[in-house]
């Protein structure tokens, strides 16, 4: 650049001898574009072209700005202050050839978009970008805040995981994905104060609030040694979304993938939560018979007979892992949103939207219910709830149609015990002719 010298390679361009208010002196030349010219006359004023900021004449051409219907102008950045502007289009007024766009300055960490670091060979005065402080931590420590560093935040978590392992909670437990959810979130792990402000303000359902907070209490109680007062959250009573049968069957439909598809069935057929299907394998697999050995949320181990469908479908698939399903939950649910979606949009049935894999437990626990005339103790057997009271709100959920029933008459009483004993439902008598009915396609 004409008029100014080059600086020694062993001079920081981050030096406080390089800055002047916090931007670049004259005199630091940087690692940029070659040297050229910085006398660029202004076309229309005749005089040499400068800064509307502050008035430097060291410029830089910055590409061109395109203009719809009036072609390209220069664009402009000043060395001095880092500020970028346009000339004006011909015939235009002076100051019009300023652009409204952020002021950028160079030598802060975040005009820079990588992560490297500054050369430690270039002097002793070298500063690491990565390390300086933008305004809002200068006006954290200013405030008296302690949050702590990633390095403090894994540790706790770490040391958490390895308490709950100790004390034989299930390795991949909520209360672990709630803390990182909470650390994600912004929470201070070490102030309680803060991790209760992160869960007030979340949208999340009460019941997910109380165990976020079963989760930090571990945590408080046993790892900090502190002492807090949890908030109080009353969990509500809602009903689960309880879809039809034939959206069940629409949605397996629209599965472009096999294995989708099969896990999907699996789900109707099984009556069996999400993650439970996942661990399943394939020693678990005997003819029609799967066996759930590895049950989560706390739910007892059983078996359940399938249908011939089904286990043709599990036998099709590739068998390169023990587990049926070599997946993991966040992938198959990621792919379930897609088959929903395109599934609604297809059939134009909004309903589809929320339906989520537990959705099939739920319609399961409903067909249970009303299949057995609200025997509560049956809906726990198959659906295998520890607590009789998960499966109270399964009674009287559904309401079917007419034509969702299968119907049969008998003529007298041994026609009669058959088909009550295939699963139909006697309903009335007219004519001397007995008339039974079950819903279509299920089965206990």
């Amino acid at each position: 650049m004409s008029g100014g010298k080059a600086a020694s390679t062993d001079r920081s361009i981050l030096d406080k001898s390089g800055l002047n208010n916090g931007k670049l002196d004259q005199s630091v030349q940087s690692h940029q574009p070659p040297k050229q010219s910085t006398e660029y006359m202004d076309v229309r004023s005749n005089g040499p072209l400068a800064c509307p900021e502050c008035g430097s004449q060291q410029l830089w051409k910055d590409g061109f700005r395109y203009i719809r219907g009036n072609g390209q102008t220069q664009r402009w950045l000043c060395r001095a202050c880092g500020y970028r502007f346009s000339e004006g289009l011909e015939g235009s007024k002076r100051s019009e050839r300023v652009q409204n766009v952020d002021r950028q300055i160079l030598n802060l960490p975040d005009a820079y978009t990588g992560n490297r670091q500054v050369c430690e060979l270039l002097t002793e005065g070298s500063k690491n970008l990565a390390t300086v402080d933008t305004t809002q931590e200068q006006q954290n420590k200013a405030a008296g805040a302690t949050q702590p560093d990633l390095a403090t935040t894994k540790g706790l978590i770490i040391q958490y995981m390895a308490w709950l392992e100790k004390e034989g909670y299930y390795k991949d437990s909520c209360y672990i994905k709630l803390i990182k959810r909470l650390v994600r979130l912004g929470a201070n792990l070490l102030d309680p104060e803060s991790v209760k402000q992160v869960i007030a303000r979340t949208t999340w359902k009460n019941s997910v609030k109380m165990l976020a907070i079963y989760a930090y209490d571990i945590m408080a109680t046993n790892i900090l040694k502190v002492q807090w007062a949890p908030p109080k959250y009353k969990q509500e009573q809602t009903l689960p979304f309880v879809p039809d049968e034939k959206e069940l069957d629409q949605l397996i439909a629209a599965c472009k993938s096999r294995r989708m598809a099969t896990f999907l069935q699996t789900l109707k057929e099984t009556y069996a939560d999400p993650g439970e299907v996942l661990r399943l394998e394939w020693k678990d697999l005997s003819g029609n018979i799967i066996t759930i050995n590895n049950p989560v949320k706390g739910h007892n181990s059983g078996q359940i007979q399938i249908s011939n469908r089904l286990a043709a479908m599990l036998n099709n698939l590739p068998k390169t892992s023990t587990c049926i399903f070599p997946t993991r939950y966040k992938s198959m649910r990621a792919c379930f949103i897609q088959v929903r979606k395109r599934a609604a949009h297809n059939l134009q049935n909004p309903r589809l939207l929320q339906t989520a894999l537990k959705s099939f437990r739920h319609w399961g626990g409903s067909m249970i219910a009303h299949y057995t005339n609200g025997n509560v103790l049956t809906v726990q057997k198959l659906l295998r709830h520890k607590s009789v009271l998960n499966s109270m709100k399964y009674i009287h959920m559904l309401n079917f149609k007419d034509d969702e029933f299968e119907v049969t008459a008998a003529t007298d009483i041994e026609e009669a015990k058959k088909i009550l004993s295939a699963g139909f439902d006697y309903v009335t008598q007219k004519d001397g002719i007995m008339l039974f009915r079950k819903p279509k396609r299920f089965k206990v």
